[in-house]
């Protein structure tokens, strides 16, 4: 069973679970016609594996202003939500992951959930996320949990080594 908890200083280790690889098999492709997003997958003839760096964050540094949220099963962190504050109407999913072994288990879904409730005691009136649009898993689990478009990015990795991306900013309503 998934139960969901804040993490606090007696679990602060948790909010460094290993980042784990997740596939990259197309991208999400993005239009907006002026009033209205659209979105379709495009899928890649073969695909790929991607694993992002470690963070290494600080608890104590970080506390101030981000509320962590973990998906436990078996006493184990499966998962983790770092909500941060931000300075308008809906606060920022800042990470959400879940381990290899524990997707499709529900726990981003009661992640999404509780970071929805925790972000609307502290005033906002949502959540928004910035998922890079070749992470086409995440981006259609975003729209599955009911997060809309709002926001495209195609100039922010611009001259770097992740030059061609872009990420999309999904939004959800409390």
């Amino acid at each position: 069973m998934m139960e969901i908890m804040l993490i606090d200083e007696s679990r602060k280790a948790d909010i460094n679970i290993k980042n784990e690889p997740f596939p990259l098999r197309g991208r999400l492709k993005v239009c907006f016609d002026g009033e209205n997003w659209s979105a379709s997958p495009v899928f890649y003839e073969t695909a790929a594996e991607m694993r992002f760096p470690d963070e290494g964050y600080d608890y104590g540094a970080l506390r101030a202003e981000c509320e962590f949220l973990g998906a436990y099963q078996n006493g184990e962190c499966a998962g983790l939500a770092i909500l941060k504050d931000a300075p308008f109407s809906y606060m920022l999913l800042h990470d959400l992951k879940v381990r290899a072994a524990s997707r499709r288990l529900g726990a981003g879904r009661k992640l999404v959930s509780a970071s929805l409730i925790a972000a609307k005691k502290r005033g906002y009136g949502g959540i928004y996320a910035v998922c890079q649009d070749n992470n086409l898993d995440a981006c259609l689990f975003y729209l599955s949990v009911g997060f809309r478009i709002g926001g495209l990015d195609t100039e922010v990795y611009s001259g770097t080594n992740q030059a061609g991306k872009s990420d999309i900013c999904f939004y959800l309503d409390a």
